[in-house]
């Protein structure tokens, strides 16, 4: 259904003509995110300001049309589809970063500001900002708020709710309001910062938000450890993470994904029973210590073998699997199934056994990797026609029963949207869930932000 005239009049005068648009062309381009997944809005805008947000929730809260944020549509759940059509508000350009603070360790930076971008202005201050998803040169801090999107490096400092201080936004309301601190403590009335990053847009629009940064160490370590099989490589995981030292990155990657990355032209990659990539971050006096540690609990049962780069090129080297994955795995099935489940890192044996059972069973092609030392592991489920695509349904809702009796949860980094929603109650009790409506009811009284995404 087109938009009231008077709405579509409205759009007009607050983004400008060329800011606002129906045509088919870019109603197609902002369809749809990277779960390949699609609905058309009914309009897209580009804002540029706090102001023109403002404006715009209150303009469709009128009218009782849906608003859908949007960052650069990598995420993987379809949680920026416009399933019940509305506004579809890009943030692509409101890409400033409006401030770098090196002696309060923290930057203001708009949501359109790309992660990958954040990072190389920050490196010149010697500061990063930890969240680091593996789409880190697309993807937008705005997405890495919506989705709780974290990467390798949250296995020692945290996720985005971690890692920020504040947000300004705009409620579905229409008003604005302000959250968090400038400082590092904050004791002050409820949460509203955590509450909103990983509400998938379905609470407020951000449009500025406030990072905790922290001191870029000085020296980094990459080790890659080869065992005989999965389970003697979660073991090893478990070991790495109850001694002291933590690593700023514990990556698992399964013998099928060995296999595919090799045969898809990666000379470098091994074929093993599983393999874990390591990194150790510190300081020159601290750093041989550390990555003495680590490399003592990942010797054990199933280890074949452990090595360590020298230099930056054999660092890449040993990366060269992990990075091979994704192309991998798109020549065997372009419409993999990728889920991110989580469990606590000691039940990571039965989890990777299960999995392994779980293939068998429903006959699916299962690839498992990703981010060990949370637990968080991505499980690809690669059907190559329509019946391994129906086998492949059912396997994950087993995937999801496993991961609940473990005493795990549905998603680490991706999210809910669209693609885990009907799978919610799982996870949650009913009471819980009606406490998040009721807070969705809050902060969006008439369901206008983001609709049929995340809550069942």
């Amino acid at each position: 259904m087109p938009l009231p005239t008077a709405l579509l009049d409205t759009l007009n005068t607050v983004f400008g003509e060329a800011a606002c648009s129906t045509r088919d062309a870019e109603r197609i381009a902002y369809a749809y995110d990277n779960s390949r997944r699609n609905s058309l809005p009914d309009a897209v805008v580009f804002a540029q300001d706090h102001v023109q947000i403002e404006a715009l929730v209150r303009a469709c809260r009128e009218h009782r049309v849906p608003v859908i944020a949007r960052g650069r549509g990598t995420n993987t759940t379809g949680a920026t589809v416009p399933v019940e059509g509305g506004v579809v508000v890009s943030f692509e350009r409101m890409n400033r970063i409006l401030r770098i603070d090196p002696d309060n360790r923290l930057a203001v930076v708009e949501p359109g500001v790309l992660n990958g971008d954040l990072q190389r202005a920050l490196a010149s201050h010697g500061f990063f900002w930890p969240p680091d998803p593996t789409s880190s040169p697309w993807c937008s801090i705005g997405g890495n708020l919506a989705c709780n999107s974290a990467g390798p490096r949250t296995v020692k400092y945290g996720s985005p709710r971690e890692n920020t201080l504040g947000l300004h936004a705009v409620a579905g309301t229409g008003e604005s309001f302000r959250c968090g601190t400038y400082t590092s403590k904050g004791a002050t009335g409820y949460d509203l910062t955590r509450l909103l990053i990983g509400s998938e847009g379905t609470l407020a629009l951000i449009t500025e938000a406030t990072l905790k940064l922290t001191p870029k160490p000085s020296g980094l370590r990459t080790l890659r450890a080869t065992y005989r099989d999965v389970i003697s490589a979660a073991h090893a995981v478990a070991r790495i993470m109850a001694q002291p030292v933590t690593p700023c990155a514990l990556e698992f990657i399964d013998d099928v994904a060995l296999k595919l990355a090799h045969d898809h032209g990666g000379g470098d990659v091994p074929l093993a029973g599983a393999m874990l990539m390591i990194e150790v971050d510190g300081e020159p006096e601290t750093l041989p210590s550390a990555v003495d540690a680590i490399a003592r609990a990942a010797r054990g049962e199933g280890l074949e073998e452990l090595r360590m780069a020298q230099t930056a090129e054999e660092t890449q080297a040993l990366w060269s699997a992990r990075k091979a994955l994704s192309p991998a795995q798109r020549t065997i099935s372009p419409n993999k199934i990728n889920e991110d489940v989580v469990v606590p890192v000691s039940h990571l044996p039965p989890l990777v056994n299960g999995i392994r059972e779980l293939s068998r069973k429903h006959d699916v092609l299962i690839v498992t990797f990703g981010h060990a030392g949370n637990g968080n592991l991505h499980v690809n489920l690669l059907p190559r026609d329509e019946a391994e695509r129906e086998r492949a349904n059912a396997c994950l809702a087993d995937v999801f029963a496993l991961v609940i009796s473990l005493q795990g949860t549905l998603s680490g980094e991706h999210g809910i949207g669209l693609v885990k929603r009907e799978f919610m109650p799982l996870a949650l009790e009913p009471a819980t869930l009606q406490l998040m409506r009721n807070v969705k009811a809050a902060f969006d009284p008439d369901g206008i932000l983001n609709p049929g995404k995340l809550l069942p």
